[in-house]
């Protein structure tokens, strides 16, 4: 493999390459190639930085010089000017915002400094498409040592030492529902990984598969090898292209390099894997749907027992991880379970990919050790709220999980102390919000998502979240009343007792959650009809202040509906009658002459 002297990697996951990073590449490409320089200069298209708020980036190597919000016009620049004077183009570093300091190097960024990354540790690193560069990063050298070095009990207690617990939201300890697996009985027993990542704002897996899909490929191999499998299936959302691209590219190099396939390694074990569409159902995630849907039928929940373990994919003993498990599996087993357990805490070792949005200034995907605050998480990592509003709550785990409020900020995140705080770890979505978010509000965006979401078989789930979907556009609307907040605490606590299926029983969390911590913003709602963070329309209402009006005319052009009258260089006025609320002149207004109460 040829060597050079200087490596520029860009970010070829899906939020970069949708701002333009492919065409970046190719422009890197032609560029060095007319200035002769493609000898001595490798272009890198690799997965996630991390680091999404920020792309594209390009990362120069050996000097780790990290470029931000790159564009074609900017390729010419780094290489005339960094790869052949060797000077740095400081207008692309990234700007510290309280400091307003330029940073070079990615490890002396706020956003990096507390990250450690595992299950992450290839993506922005490697080509996630080149196996030879999986392999130069010690790719499949566990699967060598474990096939060669191991028996399947001893690799299993490797796994249940490390302490590594279930990524995609359960947190059941991963070494012991594999040995449960392994002690089942059967000569066909099946590997399945869960991809179906549905939660709003969720990107955690897609990243881990764009960027290092070998990782994902080898730990199935080693949960094969550890239970007596010799067939896997990665069950992943069609709405993934660019990640079932990487994902069949891998597998193709995989078998081709003998990793997959009939006596892989010289070794008498055979194991190969699959890839499945799903269609976008949210309920998939739940793994009995899961597999209904794998073996083409309908994606339902069953009630268990039996467990998949037992009786999974075609009613043989089935392995499910998520994404993000098996990806931490193979460095376990190269490092020890004592390594991976030095990160973490005593009931949550190692770390935890979450995908960082809504209202921070550093959106992007994060991979932190169990155990850090929630404030570290916001404030550090994420750079604080944006546009310098105040923190309000941040929600973890999608859609089921709960909201939590400032007064928990210094919380050390694990499974157990965010079930404790009424929501959940869930796969890893954190959504941040700011004082302008309601929180009636939010939690009924939340719900209309798991109603739509629902299979419709359990009727708790079916017909008891539409009523509380009722009460909650009751309330944002204006015409709820008090008994409905004691109708959605009732109701939610039996939807969650009766439900069949996790999405169910974690569907009340966001209002169950809100109605605790957030309990006087509901009952401004309905009992003085007003929404405080002025979030909910039917709520809202718009006033012009004419004293401070200059007649400018600039909100009446704005207004859709022609709501706004008044002559030029005269105060204005809204006609209630015809105002939408939509907020248009409120945002527009240069004087503060509107209000919203």
């Amino acid at each position: 493999m040829a060597k050079y002297k200087q490596y520029i990697l860009v970010c070829g996951g899906t939020g970069c390459t949708s701002s333009g990073s492919n065409d970046i590449i190719d422009l890197f490409n032609k560029t060095l190639e007319a200035k002769n320089l493609k000898n001595d200069v490798q272009v890198v298209r690799t997965g996630c930085f991390g680091f999404c708020e920020q792309g594209p980036i390009v990362k120069v190597i050996p000097d780790n010089t990290f470029y931000v919000r790159v564009t074609e016009k900017d390729v010419e620049e780094i290489i005339t000017e960094h790869i052949v004077k060797g000077r740095k183009v400081h207008k692309l570093l990234y700007e510290e915002p309280v400091a307003k300091e330029k940073i070079e190097d990615s490890k002396s960024m706020p956003f990096y400094k507390k990250q450690e990354r595992i299950a992450l540790r290839n993506a922005g690193v490697i080509n996630p498409e080149l196996m030879e560069e999986y392999i130069a990063h010690d790719g499949y050298m566990a699967l060598a040592n474990a096939l060669t070095n191991m028996t399947q009990d001893e690799v299993i207690k490797t796994v249940l030492d490390s302490g590594l617990r279930g990524r995609g939201g359960g947190g059941f300890p991963t070494g012991l529902k594999w040995s449960f697996a392994r002690k089942a009985s059967g000569t066909q027993k099946y590997v399945v990984c869960n991809a179906d990542e549905g939660d709003p704002g969720a990107f955690m897996d897609r990243s881990v598969l764009e960027g290092d899909p070998n990782s994902v490929i080898e730990g199935m191999a080693l949960a094969g090898y550890a239970i007596g499998a010799n067939k896997g299936y990665v069950y992943i959302r069609a709405e993934y292209p660019l990640a079932v691209e990487r994902l069949k590219i891998a597998l193709a190099q995989a078998r081709e390099f003998g990793f997959l396939g009939n006596n892989i390694l010289g070794t008498d074990f055979s194991f190969d894997i699959e890839i499945r569409l799903g269609a976008g159902a949210f309920v998939c995630g739940e793994e009995t749907a899961l597999i209904h849907s794998i073996e083409g039928y309908r994606g339902e929940p069953t009630t268990k027992p039996p467990f998949p373990a037992n009786s999974g994919l075609f009613n043989k003993p089935t392995l499910i991880n998520n994404v993000e498990t098996f990806a931490n599996v193979a460095i376990i087993l190269l490092k020890g379970s004592d390594w991976y357990r030095e990160r973490g805490t005593e009931k949550s070792p190692g770390t935890k990919v979450f995908a960082l949005a809504g209202a921070i200034n550093n959106v992007g995907l994060v991979e932190v050790p169990m155990g850090i605050t929630l404030r570290e998480i916001v404030f550090e990592i994420g750079g604080g709220i944006r546009n310098g509003k105040k923190f309000k709550a941040v929600q973890t785990g999608g859609p089921s999980g709960g909201c939590i409020p400032s007064e928990y900020l210094d919380t050390p995140i694990d499974f157990d102390n965010l079930s404790a705080l009424g929501s959940m770890m869930g796969s890893g979505g954190m959504i941040v919000m700011d004082e302008d978010t309601c929180m009636a509000d939010i939690s009924k965006f939340y719900l209309q998502f798991t109603v739509e979401e629902s299979c419709g078989k359990c009727s708790p789930c079916r017909i008891g979240n539409v009523r509380l979907l009722e009460m909650l556009e009751k309330i944002t609307s204006g015409r709820g009343t008090p008994d409905d907040l004691d109708k959605m605490k009732s109701l939610g606590k039996v939807i969650k007792d009766s439900s069949l299926c996790g999405l169910g029983q974690t569907a009340p969390n966001p209002i169950l959650s809100t109605l605790h911590y957030f309990e006087n913003e509901y009952i401004a709602h309905v009992q003085d009809k007003k929404c405080p963070a002025g979030a909910c329309k039917n709520l809202v209402r718009y006033e012009i202040n004419k004293d401070k009006c200059v007649g400018c005319t600039a909100c009446a052009r704005v207004c859709p509906v022609e709501a706004i009258k008044g002559e030029i260089k005269k105060p204005h006025e809204i006609d209630q009658d015809k105002c939408i609320k939509c907020g248009a002149c409120y945002a527009t207004c240069r004087f503060g002459a509107i209000s919203k109460i």
